[in-house]
């Protein structure tokens, strides 16, 4: 099957700033993939290659096994991280003149925005001026911009940014939603606890180069083996001046312990024996945080 969107080693400098450094990445249709780094990792440079705002030095962007077209990039569902509205349109308004850049006429994309607007709760809104709206409701009515011409692929550039608890589970129904429909969905963060929710496959970059990509269940099951769930009562905070234990995640129950790649979770556990009281210790799926804390590391 050809990939939505195929990246190929393509690099960007600044001067002597080198932002993106030969990435490389396949969106597969009908899926969520997550674009992930830190702030100043170079997921929004990569992006604005992949819709053509800015020009790779190398490589080459190309869409469902073809070089890229300005077709495609109308095809296109694009929310950047930079948002934007017109503050004196009326909520209505606005939705329609996004429709129309996308090639909808006013008459097809009305009913289509009313339905938008019921299902994030926002009906009783479309006659009022986007400066009257709330910052997360603002939020909502850019997503349904961005996907009211329902594009086969959906881009989004950190789109949980700013969003309270609620508004991101509204978000992420919407993007569930969208993928039960076929639909394929890229988007950058570096809050991981979202795209550990949502996404199937990631790619995880640090300084413009790739750290590690693949399949979300494939790369949790690589490190899930150096994972451990520790409940234990007693003083917790030398646990990290025990050889073999790379990083430690405090809860209200338990401890989450990250081993290094050589250590014995034997030899790991009769150490912390010395020191607590245990009471459970046992191989856990790792969490997306920490398996990005860890390649980020080994990658430096």
């Amino acid at each position: 099957m050809e990939a939505s969107l195929d990246v190929r080693e393509v690099s960007k400098a600044y001067g002597d700033f080198l932002a993106v450094d030969g990435l490389s990445l396949a969106v597969q249709p009908g899926t969520i993939f997550g674009l992930l780094g830190p702030n100043g990792s170079g997921k929004t440079t990569t992006i604005r290659m992949i819709m053509d705002i800015i020009a790779p030095d190398s490589g080459e962007v190309r869409f469902k096994g073809r070089p890229r077209t300005s077709a495609d990039l109308a095809n296109i569902g694009y929310l950047p991280e930079e948002r934007g509205l017109y503050s004196k349109m009326t909520v209505l308004d606005q939705l329609l003149f996004l429709a129309e850049l996308h090639g909808l006429s006013r008459a097809a994309a009305k009913p289509l925005a009313v339905q938008w607007l019921e299902r994030v709760e926002l009906a009783e809104w479309g006659d009022k001026k986007v400066e009257e709206l709330s910052k997360g409701m603002q939020q909502k009515i850019q997503l349904i911009g961005t996907v009211l011409h329902d594009p086969d692929l959906v881009i989004l550039d950190e789109p949980f940014s700013g969003l309270d608890p609620i508004n991101q589970a509204l978000f992420k129904d919407m993007l569930a939603d969208y993928k039960a429909e076929g639909k394929t969905i890229l988007f950058s963060t570096h809050i991981m606890e979202q795209a550990e929710k949502l996404c199937d496959h990631i790619c995880l970059i640090s300084r413009g180069k790739v750290v590690l990509k693949g399949p979300l269940t494939d790369i949790k099951r690589d490190f899930g083996g150096n994972t451990y769930r520790l409940e234990a009562s007693g003083d917790g905070s030398r646990l990290t001046d025990i050889d073999g234990i790379e990083s430690v995640n405090t809860y209200d129950s338990h401890y989450r312990l990250l081993l290094n790649a050589e250590a014995s979770a034997s030899q790991v556990l009769a150490a912390i024996v010395q020191q607590m009281d245990v009471h459970g210790f046992h191989s856990e799926e790792p969490e997306l945080e920490e398996i990005f804390i860890k390649a980020v590391r080994d990658a430096s």
